[in-house]
């Protein structure tokens, strides 16, 4: 089993057989200012757990969302090792970022607080955003994604719908726990050659209101699990 890529919070191992082994990390991120920031671009912090709760988070909601019929790489996880089976599937582009809102806030409202109040509703809005840390994960419209050869044309269509349907299953789960999800960051690969979700689903990838204040990241899988 070789590894072929040590990320910021998992590393990923060939299994030799068109599957891949991630390992989850208690590695953290942190902003400019040197504090834990899951949206950060430099590992800087280690919290003993993290890593688990990250994995044992996905499982459920992947698990979620194969029984609604949406794809993902998941083949298994294992919550003792803190690892994850998942099939190989090729990245779109160098890797995109498909975010969707139901509030504005964020970086949402600081590109268009012009416009629109501080946490005003949005309908499920879908923005995609380029995984490029040199250029600041700059936005990026359908018909850019298709000129670039990062999407085919269609594809932007059915990747907005099944990220409004996997957002709607993971804001339905959060309102059992009386509370909302304001939004959340996916990726996406090809993977048989259709579109499928992969990498993870932690709590540094939403962001999460109950009782009127937000729900730390490092708590949103004791939320859920509980």
């Amino acid at each position: 089993m070789d590894i072929i890529y040590c990320g910021k919070t998992k590393d990923v191992y060939d299994l030799g057989n068109g599957e891949l082994l991630l390992k989850f990390k208690d590695d953290g991120t942190v902003g400019e200012d040197g504090k834990f920031d899951p949206g950060g671009n430099q590992v800087g912090v280690t919290i003993s757990g993290m890593g688990m709760d990250n994995l044992r988070l996905t499982e459920y909601f992947f698990k979620k969302i194969e029984e609604a019929g949406i794809p993902t790489h998941m083949v298994c996880a294992d919550t003792q090792k803190g690892t994850m089976t998942v099939r190989r599937a090729e990245i779109l582009g160098d890797g995109l970022e498909v975010i969707c809102r139901y509030k504005a806030v964020g970086s949402f409202i600081r590109r268009y607080g012009k416009y629109i109040e501080e946490g005003s509703d949005l309908p499920a809005l879908v923005e995609i955003t380029l995984k490029d840390d040199a250029r600041g994960d700059p936005p990026v419209t359908k018909d850019t994604l298709e000129a670039l050869g990062v999407l085919s044309p269609g594809e932007y269509d059915g990747l907005a719908a099944m990220t409004r349907k996997i957002s709607g299953i993971i804001k339905d789960a959060l309102l059992e726990k009386q509370a909302e999800l304001y939004d959340i960051k996916l990726e996406f690969g090809r993977g048989g050659g259709k579109i499928i979700l992969i990498d993870e689903i932690s709590g540094g990838s939403m962001r999460v209101y109950k009782d009127g204040g937000q729900v730390g990241p490092l708590d949103i899988a004791r939320l859920v699990l509980s």
